[in-house]
């Protein structure tokens, strides 16, 4: 960081990129090397006694040896060079693109030279009276891998090309605001080359423009590369360590610890009864039952086939069905994973709508008589179209009964809640099911998206049943305007389990990122290869406690607070670059949306309870995990943590949620009264 300026544009690579390439090539490079070496004293004299050719075999083996003696040279030069300074100490590369440079420029000669060997190899051109099978194998060898080598460069080159790396599109706002819209451009391009199998209408269209237009505002006025990335992210790791660790010592100090508790009963004692935890696992059952069949096959990839063949209709598209079932395939495989899934029966399932697009989310309704209620299951995110649903993230006027005027929600989900609503007026379903079951309520469910879009549309469904609930397991962090989110606390059960990275990340926090992510970079003091391996280490082994404090500069401050406008230029030891500029630009300039987004509901968040000293002196075990209420203030900071994706995979928190109820009910046996007679 900043992108290398190669052949006057800029490159998706860093100069201190080269460490581990330059490494790789200079082993194999130099392996080559002691080959053709062993080639040219084995082979050399008999060059001399040659009919036809030997000149031609002795300039190639002499001055193969010389190119990879240079290529060698710069590798090394590259590699020394590239490790040197901090991501930020772009002077200490300086030399870097100039030895790239003719590091790709020597393409030319090696070329050439592998030209050569091909015809030494496999013509007759060259006749000599020796048959050595070594000097023949190798060279053939060598030929050929310098070959695949060639390609693979002219492959990376490629890969690391940028389109608008051009010099000229940097300078004054006109010109920025030019490189931006060409930016969106750029990515509507790409989605519509990589995704070109998707419907094309409006949807797509304006799925396509909003997400490129993100990803443009995301990495407008910054010069960051992947890898730049890559090692900020592990940075960024260490430093909310880091912060942890400071926050318990500040909590130990003034006794205010969060109120975490392994009493279920006891943190849902001021709630209403329907909140309760075995009703929330019992609906996420049924929301992972709306993953169909590709959740059968994933969950059990040897014997899911055969799980769902009892549930299974040949030909069931042309058979009579009991329910409306739209979207599916001829053997009704969506419908028999949902019913394996769930363990309802077919006439429990009263419709099922399995058609998946952009904004348009499979769901199913069901009478469930466990809970005694009509059950709208809204399925999360599985496929790609889901995907640009989830990215469509901007926040958007919404206008729901009983909600404040000008309320904002995200984007894509009032699309799909506005989907299902208008398919459920077409049916009729719910009050079909209604009608048929008087005594039951209304109840919605879903997991990730399929969360999010249950409490829209739970907001629309409201004034014509006022009953309404809604169990949104593990919701996304970025769905309503806070006035809005605080009046879907009366009548939204929210439950998340852990580091769940869905709960925090919106656009708000995608914004933190890029924010703390120059932040990190530019106060750490390592270079960037050390980072990268560190990370390695630090997904093996943890973080150790010395490395929060020794990768830092001395006057690190701490990470963005979000909402606050962080300038860093304050500090004195520091002298303002390119990218740093971007902290004094106006904040406004750099948001995507103005409107903060927060997570639905009345949040009960679940965490893994870490052991005391004396319960792994003694080996014992202890209640697994630990809860307390949170608010969604909480949630607007994205985190990056070992279990951030495991903690939102359904099946992961369907465990949780299992385990945590087991060992409650352990407890409460052990701690009945004993009665004597």
């Amino acid at each position: 960081m900043p992108s290398v300026k190669l052949f006057g544009r800029r490159w998706l690579v860093a100069s201190d990129d080269l460490v581990f390439p330059g490494i790789f090539e200079l082993t194999f490079r130099f392996i080559w090397l002691v080959l053709i070496i062993l080639v040219c004293v084995h082979y050399y004299p008999y060059t001399w006694e040659c009919e036809q050719g030997g000149v031609f075999v002795r300039a190639y083996l002499l001055g193969l040896i010389s190119l990879l003696g240079v290529v060698i040279l710069l590798l090394v030069l590259l590699v020394n060079r590239s490790a040197q300074g901090s991501i930020m100490d772009v002077e200490a590369r300086k030399h870097v693109p100039l030895l790239l440079t003719i590091k790709i420029l020597m393409i030319i000669p090696e070329v050439s030279w592998n030209i050569m060997g091909t015809v030494w190899a496999f013509t007759n051109m060259v006749q000599c009276r020796s048959s050595e099978n070594f000097t023949a194998s190798v060279t053939e060898g060598l030929v050929l891998f310098n070959w695949v080598q060639f390609a693979l460069t002219v492959f990376g080159l490629a890969l690391v090309f940028d389109p608008l790396g051009s010099l000229h599109l940097e300078g004054d706002d006109d010109i920025e605001k030019i490189h931006h819209r060409k930016v969106t451009n750029l990515w509507m391009r790409r989605f519509r080359w990589i995704f070109c199998w998707l419907r094309r209408d409006e949807h797509a269209h304006e799925a396509f423009q909003h997400i490129a237009s993100l990803f443009s505002a995301l990495l407008r006025n910054t010069d960051l590369v992947p890898s730049d990335m890559m090692a900020a992210l592990v940075l960024l790791r260490v430093m909310q360590k880091r912060e942890t660790r400071e926050l318990r010592r500040v909590q130990l100090t003034t006794h205010d610890n969060p109120a975490y508790t392994c009493d279920v009963n006891e943190v849902l004692r001021d709630a209403p009864k329907w909140m309760s935890v075995e009703t929330a696992l019992h609906y996420l059952k049924l929301s992972i039952a709306a993953y169909g069949w590709p959740f059968v096959m994933y969950r059990y990839p040897v014997t899911g086939l055969f799980r769902l063949c009892s549930k299974m209709k040949c030909c069931g598209c042309c058979r009579r069905k009991a329910i409306l079932v739209k979207g599916d395939n001829c053997c009704l495989c969506h419908l028999s994973g949902t019913k394996y899934l769930s363990q309802l029966s077919e006439g429990e399932i009263l419709y099922a709508s399995y058609h998946n697009d952009l904004f348009q989310l499979p769901y199913f309704v069901a009478a469930d008589h466990k809970t005694r209620s009509i059950v709208l299951v809204i399925r999360g995110s599985i496929s790609l179209r889901d995907v640009f649903t989830d990215l469509t993230a901007g926040a958007e006027f919404f206008d729901a009964p009983g909600i404040p005027a000008n309320s904002m929600a995200h984007q894509g989900m009032i699309a799909g809640a506005n989907y299902i609503k208008k398919d459920l007026e077409e049916v009729e379903i719910i009050e079909k099911a209604l009608s048929s079951y008087p005594n039951y309520n209304l109840t919605l469910t879903g997991h990730s998206l399929g969360a999010g879009v249950a409490v829209l549309l739970a907001l629309l469904l409201r004034p014509k049943y006022p009953d309404i609930k809604v169990y949104a397991i593990s919701p996304p962090a970025g769905l309503l305007s806070r006035e809005a989110s605080r009046v879907t606390e009366d009548f939204t059960f929210s439950l998340g389990i852990g580091d769940d990275f869905v709960m925090r990340l919106g656009v708000e926090s995608m914004e933190n990122i890029r924010t703390n992510a120059l932040r990190v970079l530019k106060f750490c003091k390592l270079p960037k290869y050390r980072i990268m391996l560190n990370g390695f280490g630090y997904a093996l082994f943890g973080i150790p406690a010395q490395d929060l404090e020794s990768i830092w500069k001395d006057d690190v401050p701490p990470l963005a607070t979000p909402g606050q406008l962080p300038l860093l230029l304050n500090s004195s030891r520091t002298s303002p670059s390119d990218e740093s500029l971007l902290f004094e630009k106006d904040v406004t300039r750099r948001r995507f949306c103005s409107t903060h987004l927060y997570t639905p509901g009345r949040i009960l968040h679940i965490t893994r309870r870490k052991k005391t000293k004396a319960e792994r002196k003694a080996g014992t075990g202890g209640p697994s995990y630990e809860m307390r209420w949170a608010v969604a203030e909480e949630f607007t900071e994205f985190r990056v943590m070992p279990r951030m994706l495991l903690d939102h995979l359904p099946e992961n928190v369907y465990d949780a949620l299992e385990t945590m109820l087991q060992e409650q009910q352990t407890i409460q046996r052990e701690h009945l009264p004993i009665s004597i007679i």
